[in-house]
């Protein structure tokens, strides 16, 4: 059997199944998707750090939302697009290892920075008037070292322990490369893989889960017994959109997640899941996130416009 560190090991993708008369409008909403996500997310990215005036706290989150969102994005639209082109079903085990983790990285991220953006909003609205001496930056730069490095090394190890392990199959039935289908190829002992990765599962999903929830529910009754219906509105909306995003995510993430202890639930309909959750949210959140925010939209007009 070969080992895993074998990185020249070619593996077989099976969840790509275009035909002919299909490639075209793939490639084309593939190319035209991945484009909009690297113009919308850069956009962001570079308003917020060549505007002093938006180096705030809420905008030095949206800083790592969009990053997360290109590393997730970036995994898997550069190698759709080749397999839509060359239909060669073919990937090297480096690739997609590299592939797997920055997926994961990514769903890690996800969750983490919507938890910590939830917990922000929360101290504006609920503790306005304490929320500059709360959240400054330097406590806003600490979550966003919290969150990263605990996406790294939770994922890390997760990883470690999958490259410990021999393989002894190349075939992977889903359209990109995860922790779960490399678990496949996997034929030795993998209780301690699953152990672990349902560990963490279960922890991030229910704190992340439990604190995004109390924190609405929190800034649902202050916005209620506000007196100002502005304030109320105006809250009320950002919530719902922000929540919204999160419910989405959490729904599609979830629904991956679980297929893959279900023997009866469709590839096709797991893949198609899964390639949403890369797909939909870095789409989404540079509009929800950003242009709908009303610092951001009139620096990015104001950009355009002075072009």
């Amino acid at each position: 059997m070969d080992n895993i560190y074998n990185a020249s090991y070619v593996l077989q993708l099976n969840g790509y199944n275009i035909s002919n008369e299909g490639v075209f409008p793939a490639f084309l909403f593939a190319t035209l998707n991945y484009m909009i996500i690297l113009l919308c997310n850069f956009t962001i990215i570079l308003t917020i750090l060549l505007n002093k005036s938006l180096h705030q706290p809420m905008h030095l989150f949206l800083v790592s939302l969009p990053i997360n969102d290109l590393i997730g994005s970036s995994a898997l639209f550069p190698h759709l697009i080749k397999e839509i082109l060359t239909n060669s079903k073919r990937i090297q085990l480096s690739a997609c290892i590299i592939q797997a983790f920055s997926i994961h990285i990514y769903a890690a991220g996800s969750v983490f920075i919507l938890t910590a953006m939830a917990y922000d909003r929360y101290i504006a609205i609920c503790y306005p008037l304490r929320y500059n001496t709360v959240m400054t930056n330097a406590h806003i730069m600490k979550i966003i070292t919290l969150v990263w490095s605990s996406c790294v090394v939770l994922i890390g190890v997760l990883f470690i322990l999958l490259l410990r392990l021999r393989h002894c199959r190349s075939e992977i039935t889903n359209s990109y490369c995860d922790n779960p289908s490399l678990m496949n190829l996997v034929c030795q002992d993998t209780t301690i893989n699953n152990i672990y990765g349902l560990f963490i599962s279960a922890i991030t999903q229910v704190l992340a889960n439990c604190l995004v929830f109390y924190t609405y529910l929190r800034i649902l009754m202050a916005c209620f017994r506000s007196r100002q219906s502005d304030t109320k509105a105006k809250a009320l909306h950002t919530c719902a959109t922000h929540l919204f995003v999160f419910l989405l995510f959490e729904c599609l993430g979830l629904f991956t997640i679980i297929s893959y202890r279900l023997k009866n639930i469709s590839p096709h309909l797991r893949g198609f899941m899964g390639v949403s959750t890369l797909i939909f949210p870095p789409t989404l959140n540079p509009i929800i996130y950003g242009l709908k925010t009303k610092e951001i939209r009139e620096k990015v007009f104001t950009i355009f416009r002075n072009k």
